[in-house]
């Protein structure tokens, strides 16, 4: 069988990856002139977080985690289990009670605790919690080592190309993850902006995803190694990629500033945004239609999420298997 594959996001090459390893003929279509140059993927955060995630994500998000931790341990050596910490401020204490009730899978740290795990934050916080089973990857080695997986499977990937016009040549099945360029088919899709920053601190040693919460500005810090931080934490409901707000920029700048002023020095080295592709109920969805297997929805869980349903519509391609709990 032969498969096309449009869009070279992590679902569309995790796609390719899952159904090049069984054998089938894989052509990716990327409409951009370069891998992540239109894609969601390129900007986000890279956490495998389900634990955290599960304060505002329905079940099924943490039910996919395995798959997505032992698939990731298995196609890219840079997946870093560390776990995550999420810290509050003393005056937003309420804030991490609260966020404790509504997941699982944690311990509590006081002030040594925290200190223990992240040197650099000793003193500054009195409690915490850990969540030591997540994990981190760095989205763009990832979705570089997916490429190069895909090729030595012997798949294709072509740049700046069009997909074209349906119905899928015979033989031939299409896999459509374009995000919400495929809204004119789904059209319950919706946007939701993120915005993030790349600061290179080399005052500030994390070694670990640390989330701050607050009210009105929860914001993440992901590190990327010799100082290299990825922040981000917006969340915006709005189709338009637009660049980032001067209000979004101040808020995330200072909530890094508070949570480490060593980020006060800190050299911008990119300012970026991505809108991610959603359904009503932020959860994943394989829509089979008129030939073509639409794989859309991952909202903020592509990395997490991306494994498991790449599985899923390999086996539907393959074996004529559904999946009814991401299928509809």
């Amino acid at each position: 069988m032969r498969a096309t594959i449009i869009g070279a996001g992590v679902a569309g090459l995790a796609c390719a990856v899952e159904l090049a390893e069984r054998g089938t003929e894989v052509e990716v279509l990327e409409r951009s002139a370069s891998l992540g140059g239109s894609c969601c993927s390129w900007f986000a955060g890279g956490m495998l977080a389900p634990w955290c995630e599960r304060v505002s994500a329905p079940p099924l998000i943490v039910a996919l985690a395995d798959e997505g931790f032992a698939w990731w341990g298995e196609k890219y050596p840079g997946m870093q289990r560390r776990g995550s910490l999420v810290l509050a401020h003393a005056r937003d204490a309420g804030e991490l009670k609260h966020f404790a009730r509504r997941t699982q899978q944690y311990e509590w740290l006081d002030a040594e605790g925290i200190a223990a795990l992240e040197p650099d934050l000793a003193g500054r916080f009195e409690q915490g919690l850990y969540f030591k089973d997540e994990a981190h990857i760095d989205p763009r080695a990832a979705l570089g080592a997916l490429a190069a997986r895909v090729q030595a499977l012997g798949g294709t990937i072509h740049f700046a190309a069009e997909a074209p016009p349906a119905p899928a040549a015979r033989g031939e099945y299409r896999i459509d993850c374009t995000g919400l360029a495929a809204r004119a088919v789904l059209t319950d899709l919706r946007g939701v902006k993120g915005e993030m920053l790349h600061l290179q601190a080399p005052d500030v040693s994390l070694s670990r995803p640390v989330r701050v919460l607050h009210p009105r500005t929860p914001v993440y810090v992901v590190p990327r190694g010799d100082g290299h931080y990825m922040v981000g934490a917006t969340m915006i409901e709005s189709d338009a990629p637009s660049r980032i707000s001067a209000r979004s920029m101040l808020e995330l700048l200072g909530a890094v500033y508070a949570l480490h002023p060593g980020f006060g020095e800190a050299e911008i080295l990119e300012i970026g945004t991505g809108v991610r592709p959603a359904f009503p109920d932020n959860l994943p969805r394989l829509r089979p239609r008129d030939g073509t297997l639409y794989v859309n929805g991952l909202y903020r869980h592509g990395f997490l999420a991306a494994p498991a349903m790449a599985r899923r519509a390999a086996a539907f391609v393959l074996e004529g298997r559904e999946a009814p709990e991401v299928m509809q």
